[in-house]
């Protein structure tokens, strides 16, 4: 429990350090948010007033201590170019980055753990050398490649899912699982390929331990040491892969996002960016930045459960 308050309490640095930091390359992006949006030929005492009203006009640790004292308050303030909240922009962007992340994660998880176990308990096989082939060619497929061509055969040629578009999934399950289903096999195949040589590497190094040497000369089944005593240790270094990779994801892959016209935070950031809109830019940043150490925090009470030795020190 001590360890798990110390590790707790470290995220208030990391993210006050992040908010200082972005803060700061933010305010030094070239570009004018106000004549991004009044244009280059808007009237000089409506620019003067939309930058007064924004607190553009005052220095930048100004600044900074005014949005800062907002941000404790639960106030991220308001985009300059809607004028909406940016907290609420910013949890409307990540519902569907959530269910699309998780998603992935499934689609993930069910192509690379089995095909790393079957990999590392059938070395040197034509399995083994599949798998490996399988793996190396999804790390270097890039993401928009595999994206347009799942638009190209599975939506316009077959015709099976739609090509972009977001549905929530509490208003028509059918058409939301319809909807992110492409994006969500683009996702998870990246991620499932190194998740695949995680795994396999993992397994490699378990299933030559001395235990489990000790369960086969008792007589045990293969499939039982294999899925039962040596996938649970192999986890550990897999979990630490998986939370890395869901927490990019929670971020937002602005790519996939993009290509699907998905409207999560990567598309939500990409847009603010090029609008000068910096108040919805930095709150997109704070909260992918604390759903990530949320996510690397779930990670370290994982492994208690994988390892029960880890329980000790949480």
């Amino acid at each position: 429990m001590k360890m798990l308050l110390s590790r707790i309490l470290s995220i208030i640095p990391v993210l006050f350090g992040l908010c200082v930091l972005s803060f700061t390359l933010l305010a030094m992006i070239p570009g004018d948010p106000v004549t991004a949006m009044l244009g280059l030929d808007a009237d000089p005492q409506a620019a003067a007033a939309l930058r007064t009203k924004f607190a553009l006009d005052q220095p930048l640790p100004i600044r900074f201590i005014s949005w800062f004292g907002h941000l404790l308050t639960g106030d991220l303030g308001r985009s300059i170019q809607t004028g909406r909240p940016v907290l609420n922009m910013v949890m409307t962007a990540l519902i569907p980055t959530m269910e699309l992340g998780l998603v992935a994660l499934i689609v993930s998880l069910l192509i690379a753990i089995p095909a790393g176990v079957i990999s590392a308990s059938k070395r040197n096989s034509i399995a083994d050398y599949s798998v490996s082939l399988i793996s190396l060619a999804g790390l270097s497929l890039p993401s928009f490649w595999l994206a347009i061509l799942l638009i190209l055969f599975l939506s316009i040629r077959l015709q099976i899912f739609p090509s972009s578009g977001y549905v929530p999934f509490l208003e028509d399950p059918v058409a939301a699982i319809q909807h992110i289903a492409l994006p969500g096999i683009t996702l998870g195949v990246a991620m499932a390929a190194a998740t695949m040589r995680m795994t396999r590497a993992a397994m490699l190094d378990v299933l030559n331990a001395d235990y489990i040497r000790t369960a086969r000369a008792k007589g045990l089944p293969r499939r039982g040491v294999i899925w039962r005593h040596a996938l649970r240790n192999a986890l550990i270094p897999v979990t630490t892969l998986v939370g890395l990779q869901l927490g990019q994801l929670m971020g937002g892959v602005v790519v996939t996002e993009t290509v699907f016209a998905w409207p999560g935070i990567g598309k939500l950031t990409v847009d603010a960016i090029f609008a000068r809109d910096f108040p919805v830019v930095q709150g997109a940043i704070l909260a992918s930045a604390v759903l990530f150490v949320v996510i690397n925090l779930i990670t370290d009470l994982l492994y208690a459960t994988l390892d029960p030795r880890l329980r000790r020190r949480l």
